[in-house]
């Protein structure tokens, strides 16, 4: 999954001298929290989130009369409040972006092609993509294991499944604080929870939670 299937084509932008107040008024009436900020020949300068607006509004405790502060309100501009944007390619990996958006503590990306900005991913798109891999489908089967990190022990598990008559879903797998054990997860049909799990615990396998969703 590549982060051109999640992203929103074609966001909607605006130039680093839109004031404040129109800002606001775009992710307002847009339902939008991001906004990429764009200069006259429609290239990427920046980015301001509906959190960096709320930021920016004074605070209740100021001594400004309401109409000193929507003066100055309406005279902030977006380039004031910008922040210099981190981005990522449209052929990326999605879990690049989601691991881009952890290190840097944001919560959305531009998306780039060439140079020229092509969408936006957020971290509600990311979520979303997750939930996908690991949500829930009428009458699935899901089983983690606890297994050892070693060649060839996800296809031996795999393959019994299969032999079982399980259709596979998904599989992902999870690191805990023993590196040298993963913890691994399957969504699957076809086969009874009756009969795999003891197929599993004859092989030795860990069994560490099953449920159906």
């Amino acid at each position: 999954m590549l982060v051109k299937d999640r992203m929103t084509p074609n966001p909607i932008t605006i130039t680093p001298d839109t004031t404040f107040p129109d800002a606001f008024r775009i992710i307002r009436e847009k339902g939008i929290r991001y906004l990429p900020v764009v200069n006259k020949r429609g290239k990427l300068i920046g980015i301001v989130t509906q959190t960096d607006l709320l930021h920016a509004s004074p605070s209740s405790a100021t001594t400004l009369s309401v109409f000193e502060v929507n003066y100055l309100l309406a005279r902030l501009t977006v380039e004031e409040v910008m922040r210099t944007p981190i981005t990522v390619p449209e052929d990326a990996p999605i879990e690049s972006a989601a691991r881009v958006m952890v290190e840097n503590g944001i919560s959305c990306l531009p998306v780039m092609r060439d140079g020229d900005l092509v969408g936006i991913i957020t971290e509600t798109d990311i979520f979303k993509a997750f939930q996908e891999i690991l949500g829930s489908g009428e009458n699935v089967l899901r089983i983690t294991l606890r297994m050892p990190d070693v060649p060839g022990e996800l296809a031996r598990m795999t393959g019994v499944i299969a032999d079982l008559g399980g259709n596979l879903h998904s599989v992902a797998a999870f690191y805990g604080a023993d590196r040298e054990y993963v913890y691994i997860t399957f969504r699957l049909d076809g086969v009874d929870q009756e009969v795999l799990l003891p197929a599993l615990e004859e092989m030795g396998e860990q069994v560490v939670h099953v449920c159906c969703i």
